[in-house]
């Protein structure tokens, strides 16, 4: 996936600026797709200049101008292909699991400590997933449209980080 499809999908759900995308990005598709604002920022001049996205000047008061982008026909048009375009899944890449692969040659209480280190980040963020759900999602039930596509997501998330919570329990019960 280009960074293009991610900012695609983010502006059919929202327009905004450039700032405004960089900072949803951080609060959102940026949990599973991450760019830095700078990437973001310069992914939007090509949009612009390939005419998937418009670019609308909006005066400020006592702040500089802004450009606020939403989709064009052209970037709904690519986004309907991508989306339509098979997708290889996705093959795991863990440095911890090479880590533990070859634990026999290194410091066990070290490693210990990392998988323990791992097992926080995993917790802290599956705790952020399920506020998200509770605070933006009380009725699964009734979803549909772009919210129940977006609360999808996020059971995947929840799903992906109460996986690895259960893996480093299990790696430091064996340690």
């Amino acid at each position: 996936m280009a960074l293009e499809h991610a900012i695609l999908v983010s502006l059919t759900e929202l327009s905004g600026s450039g700032y405004e995308l960089a900072n949803r990005f951080d609060k959102s598709i940026g949990f599973f797709w991450s760019a830095t604002h700078q990437q973001i920022y310069r992914v939007l001049t090509r949009m612009d200049a390939a005419g998937w996205i418009v670019g609308t000047a909006v005066v400020q008061e006592g702040r500089p101008d802004k450009k606020v982008y939403s989709v064009s026909e052209a970037g709904r048009t690519e986004l309907d292909r991508w989306i339509a375009e098979p997708t290889e899944p996705s093959t795991l890449r863990e440095e911890l699991a090479v880590k533990i692969r070859g634990a026999a040659n290194g410091d066990i209480a070290a490693l210990t400590a990392e998988v323990r280190r791992h097992r926080s980040v995993h917790v802290e963020r599956l705790e952020l997933y399920r506020l998200i759900e509770k605070r933006d999602f009380p009725s699964p039930a009734d979803l549909t449209g772009t919210a129940l596509h977006q609360y999808l997501v996020l059971r995947g998330g929840i799903r992906v980080e109460e996986g690895f919570a259960e893996w480093c329990d299990e790696i430091l019960e064996k340690l």
